[in-house]
């Protein structure tokens, strides 16, 4: 999973993410969000769910084609930022998606145990300052 803040989410905005960070060879699910009108010319397949008709899953060659995932996650992070953390200024709300994805990411399902995301965690911050502030 990987998120991104964006201070206008259009469709060039869009498109230049889901471009660089899919590869083409990738079969991309998404809703019938207008956001995505590109999309079918540079992946193998793009296919979409019409949540306004009430269609949230659909098989096709014995695939299921859904964006359960992403709104699983999603709903995931809106719940902790209500819960747990509350408010959120804008300037620090890609740290709070970098946290959830790292959490998503590093799951029970995926084969991870709390030991395991402590010992990454601390891996990845070997060499990093953890400060606001610029040293003088």
């Amino acid at each position: 999973m990987r998120t991104f803040h964006v201070p206008v989410a259009d469709q060039a905005t869009v498109e230049k993410i889901v471009g660089e960070n899919i590869a083409s060879e990738s079969r991309l699910h998404t809703d019938e969000s207008r956001l995505y009108f590109n999309a079918a010319d540079a992946f193998a397949a793009h296919e979409t769910v019409h949540h306004t008709s009430g269609e949230y899953v659909r098989y096709k060659d014995g695939r299921a084609i859904h964006t359960n995932s992403a709104e699983g996650y999603f709903s995931i992070f809106k719940r902790g930022m209500r819960g747990n953390y509350q408010h959120c200024k804008e300037k620090h709300l890609h740290r709070y998606l970098a946290e959830f994805g790292f959490r998503y990411n590093h799951r029970v399902k995926l084969g991870y145990n709390d030991g395991d995301r402590a010992a990454i965690a601390v891996k990845n911050a070997d060499g990093k300052r953890l400060t606001y502030r610029q040293p003088h």
